[in-house]
């Protein structure tokens, strides 16, 4: 396998087999023999594609901040629009963020799924592909089909086969992120009017004026706080986890919603650094609002995937503080931290919001019901379903030993050296996380067996405790081991601080 095509490889084994295994169907039997061969053949797919992404991790050279696994052909000449791939310390972990839960979201729907199972499956495979082209594209255009495609399956993935509500969810779902990215594109042909190219890095090479600047920023921003999404523009997510399917929900935490921080460390930085600085404040007062007051309003809910919702925008809080915290602190390494620890949060909460859901299926496959008040003593029935889901609500509330407090802790350390007040609010959800998940886990996992339904739940099968015991045991190792996820960023991340901390106003 030629190393140099890596990228496409990874991009399009998973849309062409997604595309194939919907050609081919289930019979309309999800009973069917036909249909289980399409659920082995969605494994496989995904299977493959995630050992594939590890050469990507066994060939990274983490000693230069150089684009690597370069792709670049011509797609629309007369736009001078190019297929053009590439990945760096920022994009390649969020590659294997992707390749890695994709499987884990097959495995979990193996059963559950009883409509049109192969076209379920399908859609996910198709995602996973879109999202890896997301995090892979360096053409302004290239990233921007992208970024719009992958709408297209999680709308099917929630419209088709979620809750009473999905219709309603669905829609402002995709109008949310649809009517935001509008924005981006438009600042992108501004930037080709400037450049000639839709090239990024002649966007981030070419001198804007402060006015065009802030615009451009304004449109960014948009697109991307939607995507985190930040506060106010925040509420289609609740609604959406709600009513999608356990395997859209995981993806929606773990992966879907890093698209937005990643927008902003990958475009808005880079390209209008000056913009950055001016909004630098707001950035960080909304970032602030999202950790303390989303944190109690997670602590009002009554549903469990509206809490872990809830609980998503508060520690995705943490990555956009630690984006820009930069102006604010003197010296480069404080800088680097923040937005290091930024972009840990982003894969630890890929890992702990993904598992977190899961867990939630699980209850929901046997009781159909997401309500707190309607468990309690689950504990008693499900020792080791108990074990996990205990596991996973210590690292949500940011236990040391578990990749939670990774990420929070360097944003903190950052915030602390930038602003007293910004690291004592920030360090508010330390206290927030425990209150909310706990309280949770208090109510359905311990105490007395509510009622007869919980008195009959059934322990993990072996399907779930697979997923499960990968999901901690990746917890545990970037809580406990976090340097080699660290050293792939690291030098990317600094180069990026160097470039910012050059004014670029033309």
């Amino acid at each position: 396998m030629e190393l140099s095509n890596l990228l496409s490889i990874l991009i399009w084994t998973p849309i062409v087999g997604g595309f194939v295994i919907l050609a081919l169907g289930d019979g309309g039997d999800a009973e069917s023999s036909r249909a289980g061969l399409m659920r082995q053949a969605s494994l496989a797919v995904s299977v493959v594609t995630f050992l594939i992404s590890i050469l990507l991790y066994t060939g990274f050279d983490t000693t230069t901040a150089s684009m690597q696994f370069v792709e670049r052909v011509p797609w629309i000449e007369t736009l001078n629009v190019y297929y053009y791939l590439g990945v760096d310390g920022i994009s390649a972990p969020l590659i294997l963020l992707t390749t890695f839960i994709t499987p884990l979201v097959v495995i979990a729907g193996w059963n559950t799924i009883k409509i049109r199972p192969a076209q379920y499956f399908a859609a996910f495979l198709i995602l996973e592909g879109l999202m890896v082209g997301v995090f892979s594209a360096l053409d302004g255009i290239l990233f921007y089909v992208f970024w719009e495609a992958m709408l297209v399956p999680m709308f099917l993935i929630i419209g088709v086969w979620g809750g009473a509500r999905r219709i309603y969810a669905t829609v402002k779902f995709f109008l949310y992120t649809f009517l935001g990215s509008v924005l981006m594109l438009v600042a992108f042909i501004y930037l080709y009017r400037v450049t000639g190219t839709y090239d990024l890095f002649a966007f981030m090479e070419a001198p804007i004026s402060m006015t065009a600047q802030k615009l451009i920023f304004i449109g960014f921003l948009l697109a991307f706080a939607v995507k985190v999404p930040m506060w106010p523009v925040h509420t289609w997510l609740p609604d959406a986890h709600v009513e999608a399917p356990t395997g859209g929900s995981v993806i929606l935490a773990a992966i879907m919603l890093k698209m937005g921080g990643y927008g902003f460390v990958r475009l808005s930085l880079p390209i209008v650094p000056d913009a950055s600085e001016y909004f630098a404040g707001l950035m960080i007062a909304l970032s602030l609002i999202a950790v303390v007051y989303i944190g109690f309003v997670a602590l009002m809910q009554k549903d469990m995937k509206k809490l872990i919702a809830y609980s998503s925008i508060a520690h995705m809080g943490f990555v956009t503080l630690g984006f820009f915290l930069n102006w604010h602190i003197g010296g480069d390494s404080g800088a680097v931290l923040g937005i290091s620890g930024g972009m840990v949060q982003m894969v630890s909460h890929g890992l702990i919001s993904g598992a977190m859901f899961l867990c939630v299926g699980v209850l929901y496959d046997r009781m159909h019901s997401r309500m707190i008040a309607d468990y309690g003593g689950v504990a008693n029935t499900m020792p080791m379903f108990a074990a996990f889901m205990v596991l996973f609500a210590m690292a949500n509330a940011g236990l040391p030993g578990t990749s939670g407090f990774v990420g929070e802790f360097m944003v903190i350390i950052a915030s602390f050296k930038a602003n007293f007040w910004f690291a004592f609010l920030a360090a508010t959800t330390l206290v927030l996380g425990a209150a909310y998940t706990l309280w949770m886990i208090k109510r359905v996992v311990y105490g007395d067996i509510a009622n007869d339904k919980v008195a009959a739940l059934k322990d993990l099968n072996s399907r779930e405790f697979v997923v499960l015991s990968i999901l901690a045991i990746s917890v545990l190792l970037v809580g406990l081991w976090p340097a080699p996820l660290v050293d792939m960023m690291n030098v990317t991340i600094e180069n990026l601080v160097s470039q910012i901390s050059q004014p670029k106003v033309g």
